[in-house]
């Protein structure tokens, strides 16, 4: 058996470099390269490998360990799970700091390779920097807390050890059901031991991505349900892009009239204007899907988790409603007792259809209904979109200009605060992939990194990060890194002076507003009620080197918009938005846990409130 002599590390890049997927016969590189931070774990390991024997691998300087794996998870997102991006940290801080990120990767079901540094396998130095040291139990590292987070977890303790890990690792990370965070970890010392690896390990691999449909009795007990239903509606979520099966979802609804809601991950998969996207749907979504929501007796899911947000927390549609959920994952499947068809969705809503044709099946919708509700939910967007207040600047107003400005190819990234909800109830998008919203972890601190993330996976685009203030300030690091790289971002800055969005939460359930708002503390009473904090986050984003512009109103705004475009670096625009200026729900509902003893009045009305509520969503 011919072998190669290399250290664990040597061996590792070199496999990655030899990973390929397959799609429907297209074949394309799954590694891209290496994102780093250097320090005594991994430095004279993988970072030795990745300076003398880099393969194809690129390397990409990070600036903050959970930024950097957050930029990674853009990546993969924008490009559709089928590349990634690995990430390599020393032990300790550098290790933890992506702890975050991974819970991010495996709750949107999105392939991450995290390559944290480990304790010495030898312990001949013990106890090492950075090694936590438990006394009931020697072998837990701090490499241990990404266990609950990762889809799949290993630690290479000899480094003939590799090879099933690595194998183990692609089986997870290119499995469209099952994939998230995989977590290999490296003992600091097994990096640099060296073994005679078989060559046959480092062969070209071409994982073939199958597209699974469910039997053809599975689809027939799915056809004689849907056939005995009068009015259904699709709810459309991330699995529609990761599947490329856009025209599919569009086919399908038209052929037989059904309205096609839409989850955050799923916004895009049809364009805003088509006369079935009846929009968002549940806690962020608009009028026209609610209410289809509220009379639907059946709800088609396509690749879509059924987070509380899509579902209101089990009140957005009928208690009698069924369900008849179409996702490759059996666990998102079986979810609201519904009938699963354990499939990829290009590969099985034709393959529906094909049965619901020969039933003749049509929905009970009035000849105008649909588009009597889309209509009318297009004026309110309008509304928004124009609407002006005397004190400032309004946030929907901000988000009008931007999306009638930036153009329709242009991509536009967030993850948290109040943006969300607009951007998911008012933003129309009208190209494939150009909506990139993380809002299963919504993680505070991913729209920088992420923006960065998809500029690598997509060059050739304009890439916008839509961010709150509160946001900006946990974390920006890899706006450097962007100017680093020449990968332009503009980030549009949202100041509306401290965590608004939660302090909106707290005031409609009885708070007279605590700890959320960017003040001085108050003579008098020790609180955060005084002034402002005066920040000027242009000034910041120039002193890392990138291009900025400030604005408080639609002519500003526009202006700088234009600027910007004009920039060949990265740019940030600081939008002053008047708080509370955020849209509202629509007929939806959310289930936050209210105390039910308070000193404040309000308090207990609003736990009362909630409790009522309760019991009139469905109870699984």
């Amino acid at each position: 058996m011919q072998t190669i002599r290399l250290t664990m590390a040597q061996a590792l890049l070199r496999f990655l470099d030899s990973q390929y997927v397959s799609v429907d016969g297209v074949e394309m590189k799954f590694v891209a390269g290496v994102m780093g931070i250097f320090g005594h774990g991994n430095v004279t390991g993988i970072g030795e490998a990745l300076e003398r024997s880099p393969g194809s691998l690129a390397f990409v300087q990070g600036k903050n360990e959970q930024g950097m794996a957050h930029a990674a998870i853009a990546f993969a997102k924008q490009s559709r799970r089928r590349r990634i991006y690995a990430c390599t940290t020393s032990i300790g801080p550098g290790a933890l700091n992506m702890v975050t990120a991974a819970g991010t990767a495996t709750v949107n079901r999105i392939p991450l390779l995290l390559l944290p540094g480990d304790n010495f396998a030898s312990r001949q130095p013990d106890p090492v920097l950075q090694q936590l040291e438990a006394g009931h139990d020697y072998t837990i590292a701090a490499t241990d807390c990404f266990k609950p987070v990762s889809k799949y977890w290993d630690r290479i303790v000899r480094p003939e050890q590799l090879m099933t890990a690595a194998l183990n690792a692609m089986r997870v990370l290119t499995d469209p059901a099952d994939t998230g965070t995989v977590t290999l970890a490296l003992p600091q010392d097994v990096q640099a031991e060296a073994y005679d690896y078989p060559a046959a390990f480092f062969d070209k691999r071409v994982h073939v991505i199958e597209r699974q449909c469910p039997s053809t009795n599975a689809l027939r007990r799915a056809a004689e349900v849907i056939a005995s239903k009068c009015r259904p509606i699709i709810v459309a979520g991330g699995g529609v892009r990761y599947s490329g099966a856009e025209a599919e979802l569009s086919a399908f609804a038209e052929r037989f009239g059904i309205p096609v809601a839409v989850t955050q991950a799923g916004k895009g998969v049809l364009p805003w204007n088509h006369p079935l996207n009846v929009g968002g749907v549940g806690v962020t979504g608009g009028l026209a899907a609610n209410r289809l929501a509220h009379q639907a007796d059946l709800v088609i899911g396509v690749g879509t988790r059924y987070s509380d947000f899509t579902t209101a927390s089990k009140s957005a549609y009928r208690e009698d409603a069924l369900y008849v959920n179409v996702n490759v994952s059996r666990l998102d499947g079986a979810k609201l007792d519904g009938i699963p068809l354990a499939g990829d969705a290009k590969a099985t809503l034709p393959a529906l259809a094909e049965l619901l044709v020969e039933t003749g099946y049509t929905p009970a919708y009035g000849e105008t209904e649909l588009e009597v509700l889309k209509s009318e939910w297009d004026r309110e967007v309008d509304r928004l979109f124009e609407l002006e207040h005397e004190a400032g600047f309004a946030q929907t107003r901000a988000l009008g200009v931007i999306n009638e400005t930036i153009g329709d190819g242009a991509v536009i990234v967030c993850a948290s605060g109040s943006l969300p909800g607009d951007l998911q109830r008012l933003w129309r998008v009208s190209q494939s992939d150009a909506y990139h919203l993380e809002y299963g972890f919504s993680c505070m601190g991913y729209e920088v990194s992420g923006a960065f993330g998809v500029s690598l996976a997509e060059p050739q685009r304009d890439v916008y990060a839509l961010v709150g203030d509160g946001s900006y300030l946990m974390l920006h690091s890899e706006l450097l890194t962007s100017l680093q790289e020449g990968r332009k971002i503009t980030v549009l800055l949202f100041d509306n002076h401290g965590f608004q969005c939660i302090h909106n939460l707290q005031s409609e359930h009885g708070s007279d507003g605590f700890g959320n708002e960017f003040r001085y503390r108050e003579d008098g009473t020790g609180r955060y009620t005084g002034a402002p904090l005066p920040i000027d986050y242009a000034a910041h984003a120039r002193s890392l080197g990138a291009a900025s512009y400030k604005a408080s109103n639609a002519e500003e705004l526009r202006e700088a918009l234009h600027l910007a475009q004009a920039e060949t670096r990265t740019t940030l625009i600081e939008v002053a938005v008047l708080p509370g200026t955020n849209t509202g729900g629509y007929e939806s509902w959310w289930n936050v846990g209210v105390p039910a003893v308070s000193t404040g009045e309000r308090v207990v009305k609003a736990s009362e409130a909630m409790s009522e509520r309760i019991q009139q969503a469905r109870a699984y």
